[in-house]
């Protein structure tokens, strides 16, 4: 279970960092600004925390929602450390809204990765 939680933050901080240097590109190397790219950051980082709560779930074959819901906690719990102890900030109540609609995401991407991972070891 731990193993598969691992996997899913695992994959959630590679995808940041891959999708972190490509926008760092595209802003270097095009007239884009960080404000007409914002709304696409924030789909891409939804869509890592699925593929992370994804990951765990089809990796821990049961209770999807609760290794999805422990992977989200456990990013927004190193992204609170990182910031609180780094930058000496806490979160606003946007950055609250924001990880909390993380949470949900990973959820239904630990609920979908079971059912995926079940019904694939059922056919073979």
């Amino acid at each position: 279970m731990i193993r598969a939680i691992l996997h899913g933050v695992i994959t959630i901080f590679i995808s940041a960092i891959i999708c972190s240097f490509i926008f760092a590109l595209l802003l270097k190397l095009t007239s884009y600004d960080e404000t007409s790219l914002q709304w696409v950051m924030h789909g891409v980082a939804f869509l890592s925390l699925f593929f992370g709560g994804f990951i765990a779930g089809g990796k821990g074959k049961e209770r999807g929602w609760m290794l999805g819901g422990a992977t989200g906690v456990i990013f927004t719990t190193i992204i609170f450390l990182f910031q609180f102890l780094g930058m000496d900030q806490t979160f606003s109540i946007e950055q609250w809204g924001y990880h909390v609609g993380f949470l949900i995401t990973a959820m239904i991407g630990g609920i979908i990765g079971v059912n995926v991972a079940t019904s694939r070891s059922r056919s073979a």
